[in-house]
Parts: structure tokens; C-alpha cells; sequence
């Protein structure tokens, strides 16, 4: 049983809280503005100023985090158990105590108050759920989890039953399907078999979004987040395979022309074309602007020539998403158009056949399943009708209105993440016996899983939400970057507890551990490294 010496805290008594939090970061807000600019935001003050406006950012995506954590904890109603209620408790507990102390940006980085040159004295109502995270209530948690083994969820998530039918299927098959296997793909740097491509394709992952018109399935994003949970549960690399679907199929539906729509969209849907998406540039990063990749005009369409990295699937697709320059008189985002480029698939032994393009693999440390890329563009021709929307110029445009969903699939990948290495731990604390009994008897072991079960849930529901908004026509690029911010944070902090939970089996390659810690740490990078994240959140709340 619980120990009723813990604060318990209400979904009301959790939701009556917002309202100071609301307050302090409205000043906390209005201090910085005042700082780098005031009215009109002075670009070089904020930069001069970036641990402080990164600090608004983490401060934000915490006051927002619990404020789905509180409406999920109201949605549930009757199903709001003991599990859900610790869940509350710690969470809240915890994360009101590190907005006083300081939130962790990185290991050696925090976001403190007095960098924004404010401060706060809690309520008596925010102290009391302060102390809501206490060893007993850990331990409690803990206690809990065993009994369910760590799997997929612990707690109601408060989805509806339609996506939790979803979640149950794919949850199924990344575990007959996928897990047994995705350390030997890993482990022999491997593609994923293309078996596995077919048989998500006749699920459909592929078409997920992608309207009924045009052969999908015409799903919500909230399925997509789901579906991209389990199955990256199983393995980054699979749950990632979907991603590519999705962002091409986003760029077509708000850019394309009909025809181009009629064209593509229901090959992409039904995987007969994997398609992948050709942006970074060497040198350039997330300065997708200042891009040199040209694209120059001719009689029968366009060539192309530059060099591109980090592309993902690169090898075995079928059509690229190429952003290129179309006007050479410009140097920033103005002059960029989108393509949809054409390419013939790749084998082992010839991986780029395709005329006008080469290509050299990137070894990495995870996120291994479709491999990484630089690629060569020497007069690589393009169809004149394969402009995306058929006007130059549009490309940067196009691009930023898929952002939302991909950092929301991001922020999906990473619960999936996280929750396979809480599974790994969990279950490694089960089976050890150390001075004679089971790790998690051990404190500090039990409080490691308890603290990443919260921690999952809270980044969980701040996604669901935001895939909720864009599901409802919102703008939702603040919720899904914070979504993301957190979701990698959250990820890798839960690998590496796991590792450390293995001790030194952790840090052999023979545990699937090591294999989730590598995948983990790219979450922090890819869709916008978490200090370019945390930029872009801060310049929106600054207006």
C-alpha cells in the first residue's frame, strides 16, 4: 500500500497551480524581451543573450508540460488509479522543484530563474505538491512497474479506444517482428530487410495520413505519433521508416500541384516508392538558408549540382525531396525550390547507378537501419514537371510547413526510445541479483525507473497534445518543439539510466542496452539540434 504520509495531489489541486506558473513565465518573458529589444527583438541582443533565452525556452516547455500532465490527469476521470496518481505526484513534484532549482538543459547546462532575472516564492498549494516526490512514493512506483513488466505504457494514456486498438496491433508486431531482430541489424550495421518494408506497408504506415483520395488511410497524426511509438519501441530505425513517408507525403499535400498530388501520393501511400528528404549541405547544418546546391534551367527540365549530407535511406529509395537553388542571385531562403527527383534504387554493389549522382555511406554510431549519406550532384537531371508546385522559389515555404509533424514524429520516435530502454532496465533490475537480492530492490535503482516511467508519461502527453492541435487545424509549432525538446531530452536520459542499471554489462555490445543508448543520442540533433530547438521556441514566445 502507499504511504499516506505522501502528499497525494488531485488533478484540481495539480490544475489549480497553473495559473502562477502562467504568471511567472509571463514575467519571466517579459524580463528577457526587455533585455533584447523590447518591442521589436534585436536578432544579435538574443543571441548575446542565448543561455537566458534558452532557459525561456526550457522554462515554457516545462509550465507546458505540466499543464498536459494535469489534463491528462482530469481526461481519465474514473480511470485515474494509483498508478496515474503517483505519476501526478512525482511528476509534479519533481519538475515544480527543478523550475526553483534549475532544469537541466544538459548535463552541465541549467535553466535558472535568476538567469531571466526573476524569481518565485511558491504558493503554499505549489510547495505542498513539491514534496509529492518522495523516496516513498518512488518506491511505491517502482512496486508497480514490476507487476507490469515495464510494458509499452505504464499508466492510461488517455487516448481514445480507437488509438489504443492501433497502439495493441503495432505494439504486436514490433515485438514478434522486430525487437528479436533489431540488435543483429544493429550489430551487423545492416538495411532493414526489406521484408519488414512490406509488411509495414500492408499496415499501411505509409499512407497513414495520406488522405483516403489519394489511396492512404486518412489517420490523424495522433495515430501516426502512436504507431511511430511502438514501433520505434522495437527499433529507431523502423519507427523512422514511416518518417520518410510523412515527410514527403506533407510536402506534396501543402505544395504540390493536383497533378503532382494524383502523381505520388498514392505510390508513396502504398510503398511502392520510398521516397527520402535531401536538405543538409555540408558546412550549412540547420542554416538551411544559406544552402548552395544549384539548379539550373534548361530546355528539357532542370540539373542539378552540389553535395548533400546526412541522408537518410538514401541508397535504396526511389525519389528524393531535393531542396536546391534556384535563383543563383540569392544567398538566404528566398531563392530555394523543392524537387521531387528522381532516382533509380540502389544495390550493394552499385549503390547510386542513377547518372549525375554518387554517393559514400557515413559509418555511424546508431540509428543504423537505413543508413546515412553524403551525396554528389554533377548535372543530375530533373524533370520539369517534378518542381514541386511548379513555381521556383517556394522550396524554404514549403518545407517550413512540414516542420510541425516531423518534430512531433521526432517526439514520438524518442518515446519509443525511452520507453525500450525503461523496458531494458526494468527488466535487467528483475533478473540481477546482487548481495542477494533482485537491483531494484536498491533504491537508487528503483528510483531511476520510477523517475523515467514519469518522465516518459509527461513527454508522452505534451506530444499527444500537439498532435492534437495539428489534428484540429492549430497552429502547434511551439507545442511540437517543445514536444521534441523534451522528448530527447527524456530519451537519452533514460538510455543512460538503463546502461548504468546494467553496470558493466551495459557497455557490452552484446546487450540490446548499448544498442538503445546509441540510437538515443541522435534524437538531440536530427529535425533541429536541441540548442537551434530551443532558439526557435524562445523567438516565438518573444514575438
Amino acid at each position: 500500500m502507499p504511504d499516506t504520509r505522501d502528499p497525494a495531489l488531485t488533478a484540481k489541486a495539480a490544475a489549480a497551480i497553473l495559473p502562477e506558473l502562467d504568471a511567472l513565465l509571463a514575467r519571466a518573458t517579459e524580463a528577457l524581451r526587455a533585455r533584447v529589444g523590447g518591442g521589436k527583438i534585436d536578432s544579435a541582443a538574443l543571441e548575446d543573450d542565448q543561455h537566458a533565452a534558452h532557459a525561456l525556452s526550457w522554462l515554457a516547455t516545462y509550465v507546458e508540460s505540466l499543464r498536459q500532465l494535469s489534463a491528462w490527469a482530469d481526461r481519465l476521470g474514473a480511470g485515474f488509479g494509483e498508478v496515474e496518481a503517483l505519476i501526478l505526484q512525482i511528476g509534479f513534484g519533481e519538475y515544480l522543484t527543478q523550475i526553483a532549482g534549475g532544469i537541466p538543459m544538459s548535463q552541465t547546462e541549467f535553466a535558472r530563474l535568476s538567469d531571466l532575472g526573476v524569481d518565485w516564492q511558491p504558493s503554499d498549494a505549489a510547495r505542498t505538491a513539491m514534496g509529492g516526490n518522495t523516496p516513498a512514493a518512488r518506491r511505491r512506483l517502482a512496486a508497480l512497474m514490476q507487476d507490469n513488466h515495464g510494458r509499452a505504457t505504464l499508466g492510461a494514456t488517455g487516448l481514445d479506444e480507437d488509438l489504443e486498438m492501433i497502439r495493441d496491433q503495432f505494439r504486436r508486431y514490433a515485438d514478434e517482428r522486430v525487437i528479436p531482430e533489431a540488435h543483429g541489424w544493429h550489430l551487423r550495421d545492416e538495411l532493414i530487410p526489406m521484408e519488414i518494408i512490406s509488411e509495414l506497408a500492408e499496415l499501411g504506415v505509409f499512407g497513414l495520413t495520406i488522405p483516403e483520395e489519394f489511396g492512404g488511410l486518412g489517420l490523424s497524426k495522433a495515430s501516426m505519433v502512436v504507431v511511430s511509438e511502438e514501433l520505434s519501441r522495437g527499433y529507431i530505425g523502423v519507427g523512422s521508416l514511416g518518417t520518410r513517408s510523412e515527410i514527403a507525403a506533407e510536402l506534396i499535400l501543402v505544395g504540390g500541384t493536383p497533378e503532382q498530388k494524383a502523381q505520388w501520393l498514392p505510390r508513396i501511400a502504398s510503398g511502392e516508392i520510398l521516397p527520402t528528404a535531401v536538405f543538409t549541405e555540408p558546412n550549412t547544418g540547420s542554416d538551411l538558408g544559406s544552402l548552395r546546391t544549384r539548379a539550373l534551367r534548361t530546355g528539357e527540365g532542370w540539373e542539378i549540382t552540389g553535395n548533400k549530407t546526412w541522408i537518410t535511406h538514401a541508397a535504396r529509395t526511389h525519389v528524393m525531396t531535393l531542396l536546391a537553388r534556384t535563383d543563383p542571385d540569392t544567398t538566404d531562403w528566398r531563392g530555394l525550390s523543392m524537387f521531387l527527383a528522381e532516382k533509380t534504387p540502389g544495390t550493394d554493389e552499385d549503390p547510386f547507378p542513377t547518372p549525375g549522382m554518387t554517393g559514400g555511406e557515413i559509418e555511424v554510431l546508431g540509428y543504423r537501419g537505413m543508413k546515412e549519406y553524403e551525396l554528389g550532384f554533377d548535372g543530375f537531371k530533373v524533370r520539369a514537371d517534378n518542381l514541386l508546385g511548379g513555381q521556383p522559389g517556394q522550396g524554404f515555404k514549403q518545407l517550413m510547413q512540414t516542420f510541425e509533424s516531423a518534430r512531433i514524429q521526432t517526439a514520438a520516435r524518442a518515446i519509443g526510445v525511452a520507453q525500450a530502454a525503461l523496458e531494458l532496465g526494468l527488466q535487467y533490475a528483475l533478473d540481477r541479483k546482487q548481495f542477494g537480492k533482485p537491483l531494484i530492490a536498491f533504491p537508487r535503482v528503483a528510483d531511476k525507473l520510477a523517475l523515467t516511467a514519469v518522465e516518459i508519461m509527461i513527454a508522452r502527453q505534451l506530444t499527444y497534445h500537439s498532435a492534437w492541435q495539428k489534428d484540429h487545424d492549430k497552429r502547434c509549432d511551439l507545442e511540437a518543439g517543445m514536444a521534441k525538446l523534451l522528448g530527447a531530452r527524456v530519451a537519452w536520459a533514460a538510455a543512460d539510466n538503463a546502461l548504468q542499471i546494467h553496470g558493466g554489462n551495459g557497455f557490452a555490445l552484446e546487450y540490446a542496452i548499448s544498442r538503445v543508448l546509441c540510437d538515443a543520442r541522435i534524437l538531440n540533433i536530427f529535425e533541429g539540434a536541441a540548442e537551434i530547438q530551443a532558439q526557435v521556441i524562445a523567438r516565438r514566445l518573444l514575438g
